[in-house]
């Protein structure tokens, strides 16, 4: 079992000083990995539903100063030697494909093999087009053949590709990643993301609390869960090629303990209900949880989750 927490790359504890504070807190307290998340820049007046809230508006602290996602990944890495880094996630179509795909096998590179890359193809329109990047509406399919593409750069020794959106072919691509391959983890709960994680995903990577399609009690992740085995045989891969993790947006005693149908949600409440609900996920196949630990100053964030630590992880193990 991994455990991770979030490192910031947007507000009031970016600066160079904190993220290595943070991040190298979090390597010696024991934690397995950090994640970091992906903006490249937030339109003023936004349309699109956010999929993580119920009234599906971005968070009003959405516009805060923000790092880039893997440049933030690389300073991180810089800093340690023993965590690794996740993406979590990036959103696929927001950069070119060969240009993400030599940032990422740099990155791990540098790193000796210590990148996962979360996914996702994106749920803001607004940016997508102040960005630049492809149609919104073809963001599904851009998101899988930038994943072929990263895949051939990453494994050929003469990469070639012919698809729609990429092009080329006599072409080196040294040096490969160290990881082969590197961990590819699909976010999201939907059809879609289901369909992305059984075609190639080498774990699924949902957060409980999507409003639409949530994941937010143990029958229901069970369900979601049973649904993605059954599309990954249709995809012709064994199921148990496709690992389960589990993201967690808050830190115990952010929400009071709540049911559905009767049956208690997820990670909220004490820290003994996250160390029983990361014992109780873990029976059922879940490898790797994160959570979000930060507070509202670097003292509070590493206070956090030094109680982490000790109130949760040193129980869930």
């Amino acid at each position: 079992m991994h455990i991770g927490c979030s490192a910031p790359v947007s507000g009031p504890l970016i600066g160079p000083d904190s993220l290595v504070r943070i991040a190298t807190e979090a390597e010696m307290l024991g934690f397995d990995y950090v994640t970091v998340s992906d903006h490249v820049m937030i339109p003023t007046s936004i349309a699109s539903r956010y999929p993580y809230s119920d009234s599906g508006e971005f968070p009003s602290g959405a516009a805060a100063a923000r790092l880039e996602q893997l440049t933030a990944a690389t300073f991180i890495a810089a800093a340690t030697s023993r965590l690794r880094i996740v993406t979590s996630v990036m959103v696929v179509p927001h950069r070119p494909a060969v240009l993400t795909a030599k940032i990422l096998a740099t990155l791990d590179f540098l790193s000796k093999g210590r990148i996962t890359l979360g996914i996702g193809a994106g749920w803001c329109e607004e940016e997508f087009v102040a960005i630049g990047a492809p149609p919104f509406a073809e963001r599904g399919a851009v998101t899988d053949e930038y994943m072929m593409v990263c895949k051939e750069l990453w494994t050929a020794d003469e990469p070639r590709f012919n698809g729609k959106y990429v092009q080329f072919n006599d072409v080196l691509f040294p040096p490969k990643p160290v990881q082969q391959p590197i961990p590819i983890w699909v976010g999201g709960e939907s059809g879609p993301a289901l369909r992305r994680t059984a075609k190639y995903g080498d774990a699924w990577y949902p957060i409980g609390t999507n409003p639409q399609f949530p994941m937010d009690t143990l029958a229901r992740f069970k369900a979601g869960a049973a649904k993605l085995a059954v599309l990954t045989e249709k995809a012709g891969r064994d199921p148990k090629a496709v690992a389960l993790s589990y993201r967690v947006s808050s830190n115990p005693e952010a929400q009071p303990k709540g049911t559905v149908d009767g049956e208690r949600k997820l990670f909220t409440g004490s820290a003994d209900d996250f160390a029983g609900d990361i014992k109780a996920l873990q029976d059922i196949g879940v490898t790797s949880f994160d959570f979000g630990l930060f507070g509202p100053t670097l003292d509070a964030t590493i206070d956090t989750m030094r109680k982490f630590r000790d109130e949760v992880m040193a129980k869930a193990r």
